[in-house]
């Protein structure tokens, strides 16, 4: 008795299943329906994937941070940074004949940095600054298999950075190339060098008596910069997105603890000595040029400076304290 009424409730169920409006069951078994395999079709699958989207749209989502740092651009950051250039008379002077230009990262807010520069599309000639280029294409082309990263290439890399060593920034650049460099300074994921926001980094002559130079197509300057994309090469290497995040790694380990204690270096000893810094620098004649990165407990910054001025290593050193000031925060950054 028991027996027949469980066929009957069998029997009774798959009516129901093949009467349903919303069940097509030869979608799922074609001709070899029958009242045993009514319990393997599963009902409605369109409907039940639908109601899992509508779940998932539904669902809170945090928006990936963006590394194109031009979108953060902050009008207040700006007005702040002028309005101390403009109370020095001789950096207004400089200012308003383009022969000072200044950048600005605030990133102790890593969603939403505070970006700010002045003349920051004004390429200038930036003696070894530029060697971070070479840096960036070095290891662009290790990533390609072009180079081998043996120890004397890491020997040459770090003299080059810590130490602005020519000789060894000479044989990089022969081991390199000019095109490469080129290449790598061009390259979409990057684009530090960008004829439609002013050019930027650029290498077109080795640091050496001789040699052919290889000079940019728009003002012809064989080292150059503009303090937008200097900005921009340190941002995408804070957040590991310069060549790779590993490439970005290894080039922060080079860029670490600056050995030459000048120009922001200087200031930074005696206003925040705890600080990490990742720093490159360059002089040359009247033109002299700085960028550090600063990080401790109460900064997170990028700064940078170009300067055409006999004065420019004080210039340097007196508008990183202002900078650090403006990008300074009195409680701790959370992470």
């Amino acid at each position: 008795m028991l027996k027949q009424s469980f066929f009957l409730l069998l029997s009774v169920i798959a009516a129901l299943f093949m009467s349903s409006a919303e069940f097509d069951v030869s979608r799922y078994l074609g001709d070899k329906f029958s009242t045993s395999s009514a319990f393997y079709v599963p009902i409605n699958l369109e409907k039940a994937a639908a109601a899992e989207r509508a779940t998932l749209a539904a669902e809170p989502t945090t928006a990936a941070p963006s590394f194109r740092l031009r979108d953060y651009k902050d009008k207040n950051l700006e007005a702040q940074l002028k309005a101390a250039i403009l109370a020095n008379p001789s950096w207004a002077k400089l200012y308003r004949s383009k022969r000072l230009s200044v950048g600005l990262v605030d990133m102790a807010d890593a969603r939403h940095p505070r970006f700010a520069t002045l003349n920051g599309k004004h390429m200038m000639y930036a003696a070894s600054l530029p060697k971070i280029a070479v840096l960036a294409a070095a290891h662009d082309a290790i990533e390609r298999g072009e180079l081998q990263e043996t120890a004397e290439i890491k020997g040459d890399m770090r003299l080059m950075i810590a130490k602005s060593n020519n000789a060894a920034t000479t044989r990089m650049i022969d081991r390199v190339g000019f095109e490469h460099i080129e290449r790598t300074m061009r390259d979409p994921r990057h684009q530090l060098y960008d004829p439609a926001n002013g050019g930027g980094l650029w290498v077109g002559k080795r640091y050496a008596a001789g040699g052919r130079r290889y000079p940019d197509p728009m003002k012809g300057i064989s080292h150059a910069a503009t303090t937008e994309q200097v900005c921009r090469y340190f941002y995408l290497l804070a957040n590991g997105q310069l060549v790779s995040q590993n490439s970005s790694r290894k080039m922060m380990s080079y860029l670490v603890d600056p050995e030459l204690h000048h120009k922001f270096v200087n200031t930074l000893d005696r206003v925040a000595p705890r600080a990490k810094v990742y720093r490159k620098s360059g002089s040359w004649s009247v033109y002299h040029a700085d960028c550090a990165m600063v990080q401790d407990p109460e900064r997170n910054y990028i700064m940078t400076a170009l300067v055409e001025d006999p004065g420019g290593e004080q210039i340097i050193r007196d508008l990183g304290e202002v900078m650090d000031k403006l990008a300074h925060h009195a409680r701790p950054i959370q992470p």
